[in-house]
């Protein structure tokens, strides 16, 4: 049975005992084995939002729902993090900075999270987020320090430049998301 507060804490211990995310992926491994027991933990994704479950200096913990269809541009965290998935599917781009113009970004691959995966990422990443199915995904998300705090950055969706991350816009997307996915959902039961 996945318990919220448990899985923190033991978030918070693995964090403490090995400052690299190896023993936090562990952790969300082991929850992520039973992914029914951490969506009736976490209860079913209603609407899109990341909602923050755990924040200190040194550990971020949210809780992400993403709706169907929902992207999220090239950006960086600037500290190692931890993605699993709970229910859906999270497919991320991953980019690398082109070395002669080292404000833009190129794809070097993909990797698709399906239910049940948990993949560490390094501080250095830079990936994008799509929800490629009709429904919504939810995802625990894992940070090695103050993901609230970070200065960190995004890359323009058309011209792929970097600039700061802009948190009210990323406050909008989800709210976006949300209005579009409630009007489906109003949609979908008209036609029923």
């Amino acid at each position: 049975m996945f318990e919220t507060a448990q899985f923190i804490a033991d978030c918070r211990a693995a964090s403490a005992a090995d400052p690299t995310h190896k023993a936090v992926r562990e952790v969300l491994a082991r929850a992520l084995s039973e992914p029914a027991a951490v969506l009736r933990g976490l209860g079913e994704p209603e609407r899109p939002e990341s909602r923050k479950l755990f924040h200190s200096d040194a550990l971020t913990i949210l809780n992400v729902v993403w709706a169907p269809g929902m992207m999220v541009m090239p950006h960086d965290h600037r500290m190692w993090a931890v993605i699993g998935v709970y229910s859906g599917r999270e497919d991320n781009i991953f980019w690398r900075r082109i070395p002669s113009t080292p404000n833009k970004v190129e794809a070097a691959g993909a990797k698709a999270l399906c239910e049940g995966d948990a993949v560490a990422f390094d501080s250095d990443i830079i990936h994008s987020v799509i929800n490629p199915i009709d429904r919504l995904t939810g995802a625990i998300h894992i940070y090695g320090g103050d993901f609230f705090a970070a200065e960190r950055s995004e890359w323009d969706s058309l011209t792929l430049h970097e600039h700061p991350l802009d948190r009210e816009q990323r406050r909008r997307l989800f709210e976006e998301a949300n209005a579009r996915y409630e009007a489906s959902q109003r949609h979908l039961a008209g036609l029923r």
